[in-house]
């Protein structure tokens, strides 16, 4: 305790009076009264009585603090840590009489240099703090420096923000629905009308417009600190930049430059207000994180953070010392090692406790299976810490279960009944079937029916399948059904980046058209994507403007178009309305039938909860035909039945149905290959049509039918 009041902030200016022993200055350094600090708490921690800079490493021999004034480009003070100031390899030390507000920070380390055996020491460079809980010099988007220098400083926060009585809102992966989301992109261009364009509180303005589409869960892109800057260059008249942010330069710290507010001490409040204003409103937040990989990358790389630190733990590094490169991007992270595996624990901890952070998608989580070797490990330390993890215990875990080495784990990641994936599956066999592919039927169907040939028994995970056709890799839904080859010459490598399997199909003329046969077969397709993912076992994700068919004019890796290119054009939701409304409907369609989300109590009818057919019930025999009925009570107790048929063939297909009770009769909620649309009217309101044993269903169509008693529905209406 203090023997006198503790002033704890005069003008945001941490002072002291009067310290019992436990808490009074030890030692004075450069002017500076200090003592040693929190060696538990890694990072700058705001103490009453002053600032504890907390910083690891296992090989150096030397360690110094270098403070700046804000903006500044030469110190005001060096600290060296004197030899009582580390314990084990942890530097500690706690700085008196500091302005919080005008100070950023970085460290000198030194050690042997000797870049055979990895280790990197250098007492000229200036290191990023990793933990720091926010980086200066981003602060403004696309800001230009000479040379790119990363000019990454540390920058002390206090915490202040609000809460209320706020928590978490743990909505079951079942009942999600993903919107993947780019913070800037999504409101960037002129036609959001937004106040504050290209920001968190962009979103916030939004969300009118993300409750009428039904959406509940935003995984957000990248937010983790990251250099737009990096590797900018420009290509026909145009600057390029590292737009989508998959190289992090902070993992603690938020994107500085995604806030509206210039004052940097409000940057991490605006996104915690975004957090907050979605959670009241019902939508969850998960943001995608990447600690496959860092900004420094490979040998050419520049050395502004872990390099320095410790090279040879944080990376993994061939027997030559080169970078192992299984991210593609140069380096990877050692995600195994003990020091690595306990830093994105405390960060991970620290995203769901100070930002309430709902889950986590995990980008190329491959990688963080691999042992110091890049071998494949049968059970991954870093995987199964996450999985049993207390604070981490009910957010959501996904993993994209691939890397860029070769590593394909969709089915089989290692989940301690805790892991979701990214079903890649899913995406490529519904699109080859889609669009008429052979040899696809068959798993199509399981891939509707939730992938149990996947994922029971191997993985125990409650919904472990996400289930996308789209997303920030490849086409757009829209480009999907226009482009047959990617276009994606702007991004100056002569179109030899992005993916060539795209399964994509033009419909018969590449890019736009003005022929109306074209277009109507494209928005028909459209459609049956849409319907077979909200009918679909497992969480349904899909990316932001597909609802309204956004489109990136066939690029498939826009990953540096920050420009029309990348950023939503809001124009299109009045031109293409049919497939926005189709989008609400849909996802209305899916919250109302509990038995299309999860397995439920068995109907009274004893159908199977899932059941596969074709032009004749309860078999699939056509390559192009396949139907997947759901069947099981509703939380009221009711009979609920919806059967999904989707007609990938090029011509009209009579198809018998399953032989309902007696007393019900089926019913066409969906049939896309009507072409008008009601705008004030439902499916189910302005097309009913009660039928007897068959259907016709038209060419590259898909109808949705449920089950209803006979009393609901009299008479016949002409809906075919």
């Amino acid at each position: 305790m203090l023997t006198e009041k503790i002033e704890a902030k005069k003008n945001d200016v941490i002072v002291y009076n009067k310290y019992e022993t436990n808490f009074a200055p030890l030692d004075k350094i450069s002017g500076y009264d200090v003592r040693p600090g929190l060696f538990g708490v890694n990072g700058a921690t705001v103490l009453p009585y002053g600032v504890s800079f907390t910083i690891h490493s296992t090989h150096a021999i030397y360690c110094e603090l270098v403070l700046f004034r804000s903006g500044e480009n030469v110190p005001f003070a060096s600290l060296p840590f004197p030899e009582h100031y580390k314990v084990g390899s942890v530097y500690s030390m706690i700085i008196y009489g500091l302005d919080i507000h005008n100070l950023e920070y970085v460290y000198r380390l030194d050690g042997v240099n000797d870049p055979k055996r990895g280790l990197l020491f250098d007492k000229d460079n200036l290191l990023l703090d990793p933990y720091a809980r926010a980086v200066s010099g981003l602060d403004k988007w696309g800001e230009f420096r000479a040379n790119n220098t990363p000019p990454y400083r540390g920058r002390v926060i206090s915490d202040n923000f609000d809460w209320g009585g706020m928590s978490h809102l743990h909505i079951p992966m079942a009942d999600l629905i993903i919107y993947e989301m780019h913070v800037r992109g999504f409101t960037k261009h002129n036609s959001s009308g937004v106040k504050s364009p290209g920001t968190f509180m962009g979103i916030i303005e939004k969300i009118p417009y993300l409750k009428e589409l039904g959406v509940n869960c935003l995984e957000l892109m990248p937010v983790f600190e990251f250099d737009e800057m990096r590797n900018s260059r420009v290509h026909k008249g145009k600057l390029l930049l590292d737009y989508t942010g998959y190289n992090t330069v902070g993992f603690f710290a938020p994107k500085a430059s995604f806030s509206s507010n210039p004052d940097y001490r409000q940057k991490a409040s605006e996104l915690k207000e975004l957090i907050k204003t979605l959670n009241s409103n019902g939508i969850e937040v998960i943001l995608d994180v990447v600690f496959n990989h860092t900004a420094e990358g490979n040998e050419d790389g520049s050395i502004f953070s872990f390099k320095g630190l410790d090279n040879n733990i944080y990376y993994m590094l061939t027997p030559e010392s080169m970078y192992y490169n299984f991210s593609g991007c140069g380096n990877t992270m050692n995600c195994n090692h003990p020091i690595v595996k306990n830093m994105i624990l405390e960060c991970l901890r620290y995203w769901v406790i100070e930002y309430r952070i709902s889950g986590f998608r995990f980008d190329l989580a491959s990688i963080l299976g691999r042992n110091v070797d890049g071998s494949p490990m049968s059970s991954p330390p870093l995987l199964k810490s996450l999985a049993y993890d207390p604070v981490l215990c009910n957010v959501k875990l996904i993993a994209e279960a691939w890397d860029a080495g070769g590593m394909y784990q969709v089915g089989t990641f290692p989940s301690w009944n805790r892991w979701a994936e990214w079903n890649g599956r899913y995406r490529d066999e519904l699109r080859c079937f889609l669009k008429g592919d052979n040899g696809f039927a068959w798993n199509a169907a399981e891939r509707i029916a939730g992938s149990h040939d996947m994922y029971n028994p191997i993985n125990g995970s409650e919904n472990p399948s996400v289930n996308f056709l789209n997303c920030h890799d490849g086409y757009t839904l829209y480009d999907m059904y226009t482009y047959q080859i990617k276009h994606n010459y702007d991004n100056g490598w002569n179109c030899t980046d992005g993916d060539n399997n795209n399964n994509s199909w033009n419909c018969g003329i590449e890019g736009e058209t003005d022929d109306p046969v074209i277009n109507s077969l494209r928005k028909r397709l459209i459609k049956n994507a849409v319907a077979t993912l909200m009918c679909s076992r497992g969480t349904p994700m899909f990316f932001m403007g597909d609802e309204f068919c956004n489109t990136q004019f066939g690029n498939n890796n826009a990953y540096c178009q920050d420009n029309e290119i990348s950023w939503l054009d809001w124009g299109y939701i009045s031109k293409h309305r049919d497939i926005f409304e189709f989008f609400k409907f849909m996802i209305s369609f899916r919250k109302k039938h509990d038995v299309v989300r999860k397995e439920t109590k068995l109907c009274s009818c004893d159908f199977p909860s899932v059941s596969f057919h074709g032009e004749k019930p309860w078999k699939i025999e056509s390559d192009h035909v396949i139907g997947v009925m759901f069947a099981g009570q509703n939380e009221d107790g009711q009979d609920d039945i919806v059967l999904i048929i989707i007609n990938a063939y090029w011509e009209s297909m009579n198809i018998e149905l399953p032989q309902l009770p007696k007393n019900m009769d089926w019913k066409i909620e969906v049939n896309t290959s009507k072409d008008d649309w009601h705008d004030n009217d439902p499916y189910n309101e302005c097309s009913v049509l009660v039928i007897e044993s068959h259907v016709s269903i038209k060419e590259r169509s898909t109808i949705v039918l449920t089950a209803q008693k006979q009393d609901l529905n009299d008479n016949v209406n002409n809906f075919l």
